[in-house]
């Protein structure tokens, strides 16, 4: 290990600030690759390189006490799930994230044969943020509203950088190896070539290899351009000696024959080829693509300056920025249907899957064919091959059975006398993974690309029946018709039945409606009425079935209550003396969700019963015989039972509302100040429970004499406690006596207020005894009636 004050660790600080400031902001993987590619050829230790990412751990984990093989295929798997932990670093970076970037689940097929496949793969989810454990896999925790962008740039550079160095160490091509030798020492010991191995030039630095299955660096490499094999039947150099595309594996246990990548596939997965040994053909050097650094160049772009292959070229000039850009060939022409047979790319997120995948590996999407043989116009419907429903033109699945737009099914009518009379129809043959008819004998699908065989040996052609006769026999020409088995008609039987049923459902469920009978009830029905009509059952014989459910479930209730606890262990223990009497809507409904089964329904029927009494108990009511009639009379509705069960409570009430006694008066002094307050508040409209208080406290305090109702009626003028009193107390200036301000009277004309008996006695006596002249206020004697102008005013509103 180096200090960390050597230059290769100030580098590696320098590099690694540089690039998670542009991850941080950017959130592209692409814009970081060069760093990263610096990063992983910087010569540290392990523990110094990665500060965030227990790297050592996991190759520890991955490949400790395990043999050759196994290191280089779990060291395999390692790159792959951090690939996909490098995309979830990258999505929580992206200024777009996704929708559901806050979950990872653990039955997405991705992360469980990935991430999940090896070990360690969820500590670095944990350090991402996703450090809350659930059910159905990890989540951010709730009180996190947006990711650590910084702690999840560096744990993602991390990420990458260590697969970049797998995957170096898997091809030999690392330049330091050495801090790995204490960790992965099988790897590093075949890697070091022995003296006088070296080549001089750089060619023999770049090989194709399968990613799956690394080349065993330490032996030699094979000659695949020699095989012991006569000149006449030896196939050509570089070429698949199954399909004649250009060869990648040489098997030296099937007589040195070369394979492609897809046949390779197919012709071992026999189980008598199974454990044959491949060794990966050293190919001659090549100029390879610039950004993926693996495949050959394909096309040269003047205006971007890049030399990529096609898979590159295709995705990097579908930018809108660079889709005018004019490229020029740049690679032999028979290197391009060599990609096309090892893998095809997502037309949704561009991933690059396996030939052999049916769905993509990063969006699960199917894979389709090329947009040349798609309908041009995007609006268009498109009928289901499979369940013919019409779908709109833009959706990829149907949206009923969910199966992809291409797929097709097998012809509904088979017909045995058909086979013989077309001489076309025997080469097709169905795909079990797909049901797409192939119309030419091929050892794939044209569709999903996966193998015709399957365990009946029922899909697959008969040309291709005599490979897997044999463990040592040499593979058949493709070129001759398979003869397809015969299929029995068991599965239009089958289809014919399940069609019949259907339709007399259906007939059965519209002749319940029109008689007001539930589908629900007609499903039920069909379980116990044999062959008869389900709605004459339902009117003849379910009451009776109904009052038979109720009375198991009470003899059920009794025999628990009296020891038997083996029949039914989940009823409520402590249910008192009183029987059980379930009403038939209670048992009906049971009946219902039992789907007919009387057994499940006396079940349901005691669990149902059981969390009413429940409720009923932690409303208040502990009275079990009380509480099982109320819900029998309410037919088991907890609202009907409680309004059953409160009614005797309200009765008091019920009965004071239509007493003849008069109400008895609010006491002041009464010791119970709510009671008070809330008949005040019922009685008298107080605008608040405040004014209640305000009002019991005035009547309480020693100097107020007034009634209750005046006190009410200047609380309700004002919430001011002074200005009550001042309402409360008035002096009448002719009688000298105190009364509240609701019970004096005043003239127009002034501002003189007196009392209601001193107001009239003045009047009467005026009119009775005296002149009209004296009508005027008794305290000031105002207005002047001598004046006319005050006369006319005066006497207009005086009747006020």
């Amino acid at each position: 290990a180096m200090s960390s004050s050597s230059p290769a660790s100030v580098q590696m600080d320098e590099v690694r600030q540089k690039a998670r400031s542009v991850l941080s902001s950017s959130g592209s993987a692409q814009d970081v690759k060069a760093d990263i590619q610096t990063m992983a050829a910087i010569a540290l230790h392990v523990s110094e390189k990665y500060r965030h990412l227990p790297a050592e751990t996991m190759l520890r984990e991955n490949t400790e006490n395990r043999p050759r093989p196994e290191v280089l295929e779990s060291l395999g798997k390692l790159v792959k799930a951090l690939s996909i932990l490098e995309k979830y670093g990258c999505n929580l970076t992206s200024p777009t994230r996704p929708k559901y970037w806050r979950s990872v689940k653990h039955n997405n097929p991705v992360f469980r044969t990935t991430v999940d496949a090896i070990k360690g793969g969820r500590r670095v989810l944990f350090l991402y943020g996703y450090t809350n454990q659930q059910i159905d896999g990890l989540s951010f925790p709730e009180e996190v509203t947006e990711p650590n962008i910084e702690t999840v740039a560096a744990v993602t550079l991390e990420v990458m950088t260590l697969r970049s160095e797998v995957d170096m160490l898997l091809k030999g091509t690392h330049p330091h190896p050495e801090p790995f030798s204490d960790i992965i020492p099988l790897v590093i010991q075949q890697n070091v070539p022995p003296k006088g191995s070296m080549v001089n030039g750089p060619a023999d630095k770049e090989q194709e290899e399968k990613p799956q299955m690394p080349p065993p660096l330490a032996k030699p490499s094979p000659m695949p351009r020699t095989p012991p094999k006569p000149a006449a039947a030896s196939p050509a150099v570089g070429e698949c000696s199954l399909c004649g595309t250009t060869s990648c594996l040489v098997c030296s246990s099937c007589n040195n024959q070369h394979f492609c990548d897809a046949c390779d596939d197919l012709f071992h997965r026999h189980p008598s080829r199974a454990d044959h040994r491949r060794d990966t053909i050293q190919k001659t050097s090549a100029e390879t693509c610039g950004i993926c650094g693996t495949t050959a160049v394909h096309s040269q772009c003047p205006s971007c300056v890049k030399r990529l292959c096609l898979n590159c070229d295709r995705l990097f000039h579908s930018h809108p920025d660079r889709k005018g850009h004019s490229r020029t060939f740049a690679g032999p022409a028979s290197r391009t249907p060599s990609l096309s047979q090892t893998s095809w790319d997502c037309s949704h997120c561009t991933t690059v899957n396996e030939m052999r995948a049916v769905l993509c590996t990063t969006c699960e999407r199917p894979r389709l064919v090329p947009d040349s043989s798609i309908p041009t116009s995007p609006n268009s419907e498109w009928q289901c091959k499979s369940c013919t429903v019409l779908n709109q033109g833009s959706s990829i699945l149907c949206e009923v059975c969910e199966r992809p737009r291409l797929a097709t099914r097998p012809p509904v009518t088979p017909v045995l006398s058909s086979l013989q009379s077309e001489p076309n129809s025997a080469a097709k043959w169905t795909c079990q993974f797909c049901t797409f008819v192939n119309t030419q004998p091929s050892p794939t699908c044209e569709m999903c690309r996966l193998s015709c065989k399957d365990s009946a040996g029922v899909s697959l052609p008969q040309s291709l029946l005599q490979v897997s006769s044999s463990a040592t026999a040499e593979p058949p020409p493709l070129g001759g018709r398979p003869k397809p088995k015969p299929r029995v008609g068991m599965d239009l039987k089958r289809q014919q039945m399940m069609k019949d049923d259907g339709l007399k459902l259906i007939q059965q469920i519209r002749e319940a409606e029109k008689r007001g009978v539930s589908p629900e009830e007609v499903y039920a029905a069909l379980c116990m009425c044999g062959g008869s009509n389900p709605c004459d059952w339902l009117t003849s014989e379910l009451p009776h079935l109904l009052d038979e459910i109720c009375a198991m479930a009470a003899s059920v209730q009794l025999n628990y209550r009296a020891g038997n606890a083996g029949v039914e262990p989940a009823v409520e223990r402590d249910v008192g003396n009183g029987g059980m009497k379930p009403s038939r809507a209670e048992a009906k409904l049971a009946w219902l969700a039992a789907g007919g089964d009387t057994d499940r329904a006396v079940r349901q029927l005691l669990r149902d019963r059981r969390v009413k009494m429940k409720e009923l108990h932690s409303l208040g009511f502990l009275d079990v015989t009380r509480c099982e009639e109320a819900l029998r009379q309410s037919g088991g509705e907890v609202k009907g039972a409680l309004s059953l069960l409160q009614r005797p409570l309200v009765e008091p009430f019920h009965q004071h509302i239509w007493m003849d006694q008069p109400e008895p008066p609010i006491d002041p002094k009464h010791a119970d100040k709510l009671r008070t307050c809330r008949r005040l508040l019922a009685l008298y409209d107080l605008p608040s429970w405040g004014r209640c208080e305000l009002v019991l406290s005035l009547l309480q305090e020693p100097d107020v004499t007034c009634s209750l109702e005046d006190v009410v009626h200047a609380v309700k003028q004002s919430h001011d406690r002074d200005f009550i009193r001042r309402l409360l107390i008035n002096e009448c200036p002719c009688c000298l006596s105190i009364f509240p301000h609701s019970k004096m009277q005043s003239l127009t004309s002034c501002q003189c207020s007196v009392c209601h008996e001193c107001f009239g006695q003045h009047f009467t006596i005026a009119v009775r005894d005296k002149h009209i002249r004296d009508m005027v206020c008794p305290v000031c004697w105002e207005p002047d009636i001598n004046d006319p102008e005050h006369l006319n005013s005066y006497f207009s509103t005086l009747d006020i």
